[in-house]
């Protein structure tokens, strides 16, 4: 099937229903026939998709710059780990070999990864889907925000809706292969 980047949080004080939350995302790829490409960390929901992934059968490629394996939390059950020289390369190689991105719930480092996809995929760089899952409404306040710069001009009607929101793990899914297959 495809091959789905999740970005998501990696800290590893998170309260629990969001690791449950990732575990969920990595079983349900699995189950679907999917890869999972991940930030290649064996922590946090990063820690929680790949193990998820892993026991629903999914093929797992982790992409991790060398200054976090020398902290030591590289995945490295992960059956295929790339280390790139920084972060930026990371996020490069995410974007090259990925199908499609899903972001679940997270921090900087998430929302960096968010729109850095939206951002090449509004220049053209590519087309492939960007699907945001928000189970409870963590990015609402996020998304309203965007919203209003649609309304200011600073960002182009047709580039919100290159990012779909999901509410759940199976209609995230959904999204994605409708959109890959459509």
């Amino acid at each position: 099937m495809a091959a789905i980047c999740v970005f998501c949080g990696s800290s590893s004080t998170l309260e629990q229903r969001w690791l449950d939350l990732a575990a969920e995302t990595g079983r349900a790829l699995g189950e679907r026939g999917h890869t999972l490409v991940s930030g290649g960390g064996c922590v946090g929901m990063m820690g929680a998709v790949a193990d998820g992934a892993r026991a629903g059968g999914a093929h797992t490629l982790g992409i991790i710059p060398q200054c976090l394996v020398d902290w030591e939390v590289a995945d490295t059950s992960s059956d295929e780990l790339v280390v790139t020289d920084d972060m930026a390369a990371r996020k490069n190689l995410m974007i090259d070999r990925s199908d499609a991105f899903l972001t679940l719930p997270g921090g900087l480092g998430t929302l960096d990864e968010l729109f850095e996809v939206w951002t090449t995929s509004a220049l053209e760089v590519h087309r492939k889907p960007i699907v945001v899952l928000d189970p409870d409404g963590f990015y609402d306040g996020l998304i309203s925000w965007l919203n209003g710069l649609v309304a200011t001009k600073f960002v182009r009607p047709a580039v919100m809706d290159t990012v779909l929101v999901a509410r759940s793990v199976p209609e995230a899914l959904d999204t994605i292969e409708a959109a890959l297959a459509g």
